[in-house]
């Protein structure tokens, strides 16, 4: 089938990039050609670990191309999908949604035979409706489809995720286009992938709950892990004291220093959102927003107390993505507990394998070292703030002769209590 995918960032590029590696052909439009530049000479500008060979393998076998030209990509096209961003406007819950429609403006200006038109951003419930309208306002109505079509992309592990999904969730009235999302999606029965068929609107909720059930377990298993240090408990094995009841899960109940992203934050801020407009007060997804926020803040104050004061010490920070195996910078937790640490007078020197050209665009005053010995070296104290596997195995003995005091907080609970306590490390950790 012939696809265009509107918009390359983060969401739009996998998909195009999957989409492709399943045998489509897939034509990926942004209107930044410097963007469109690099991704034509074999650049990527996101990391996403296997994503640059699955480019370049599809653009040498001619099922891939980027253009920021839509109208000659949308030539013969089956299917268009809306990727595009949709921040959240002053951070006050609402999904900005002007590139979204934008979109649909400029798509309904080059349909000539039918095609289904995609959202697979994230949007509010109804947007799939304004959408409609737009293209309704140019179009007759045998001409377009208009579906919903979430993404449940996990950064650092999208390509897989795409190719063996949990389910693929399709939100749609049109018997043709249900069929052509079959046909989009067909290499996926294979595997016996669940594809939900529902309404516009129920796809479009499905994608916002999900993200804020996951944000609440991780919020929850921080609450426990608070009250676990207060009574001498420990998180991890309580963590998989209730994972391992099949009705709960073991996943999203590591302990930490809250959640980041690209989704998390943005997602369940609209959905109170759009549970304030629709007068329903969803207390326990506002309780998880604001409990995720005093997180961080409670991570930053966890080290000033192991250290009895920060002011004037230098912190070696280890990990700032808000997870491992991406660059993604976006409320990430390092940011909050480094900002409140040099607030109270820290020395922040940092490391991480790949975030720290897009951490220099949110912190200032930070020094980045060259790797994470670097990082430590001379330095009053190490966080762990983020989990890469390099950050897993360590020479704690090298790291304790680099250091001027032998303090270590592990926000991560990356090492254990013993093996610290054994080098005389002056360690702490979450939960435990």
């Amino acid at each position: 089938m012939r696809v265009v995918m509107v918009g390359t960032g983060y969401v739009g590029l996998v998909s195009g990039v999957c989409f492709a590696d399943f045998g489509h052909e897939v034509i990926c439009v942004d209107k930044d050609p410097q963007k469109i530049e690099t991704l034509n000479q074999g650049g990527i500008p996101i990391y996403e670990p296997g994503l640059q060979e699955l480019v370049i393998g599809n653009v040498e076998a001619g099922r891939l191309s980027f253009t920021t030209d839509l109208s000659s990509a949308m030539q013969s096209a089956d299917a268009v999908f809306i990727a595009v961003g949709t921040p959240s406007r002053r951070g006050d819950g609402f999904a900005d949604l002007t590139y979204v429609y934008a979109a649909a403006e400029e798509i309904a200006d080059h349909i000539e035979d039918f095609t289904v038109v995609i959202t697979k951003s994230t949007v509010p419930v109804g947007t799939g409706d304004e959408v409609e309208r737009i293209l309704s306002k140019k179009l007759d109505k045998d001409k377009y489809a208009v579906v919903s079509n979430p993404e449940f992309l996990r950064e650092g592990a999208a390509i897989n995720d795409f190719k063996r999904p949990d389910r693929v969730v399709v939100g749609t009235d049109s018997e043709a286009a249900e069929q052509i999302m079959r046909d989009l999606y067909r290499p996926l029965y294979i595997n016996e992938t669940p594809i939900l068929f529902t309404t516009r609107r129920t796809s479009e909720l499905i994608k916002y709950a999900a993200n804020a059930f996951l944000a609440t377990k991780i919020t929850f298993i921080n609450e426990i892990a608070d009250l676990c240090e207060a009574v001498g408990a420990n998180v991890q094995e309580v963590a998989r004291g209730i994972g391992l009841d099949k009705r709960i899960g073991a996943k999203f109940l590591h302990a930490g220093p809250g959640y980041g992203g690209s989704c998390f934050p943005k997602d369940t801020l609209a959905l109170v959102r759009t549970g304030d407009e629709a007068d329903i007060n969803l207390s326990i997804v506002k309780s998880v927003v604001d409990a995720n926020d005093r997180r961080k803040i409670r991570m930053a104050k966890k080290v000033i107390d192991h250290l009895g004061g920060v002011d004037g010490k230098t912190i070696a920070v280890l990990g700032l993505a808000f997870k491992p195996n991406t660059d993604d910078m976006r409320a990430a937790p390092s940011i909050t507990i480094i900002s409140l640490l040099q607030k109270n007078g820290a020395n922040i020197r940092a490391y991480d394998p790949e975030a720290m050209n897009e951490a220099r665009e949110e912190l200032e005053g930070v020094h980045y070292a060259e790797n994470a010995y670097d990082c430590v070296d001379g330095a009053d104290a190490l966080v762990l703030i983020t989990e890469w596997d390099q950050f897993r195995a360590l020479d704690m003995a090298k790291v304790k002769s680099l250091l001027k005091q032998p303090n270590v907080v592990d926000l991560r609970n990356i090492y254990t209590s013993e093996i610290m306590s054994e080098m005389g490390i002056n360690y702490t950790s979450v939960g435990r």
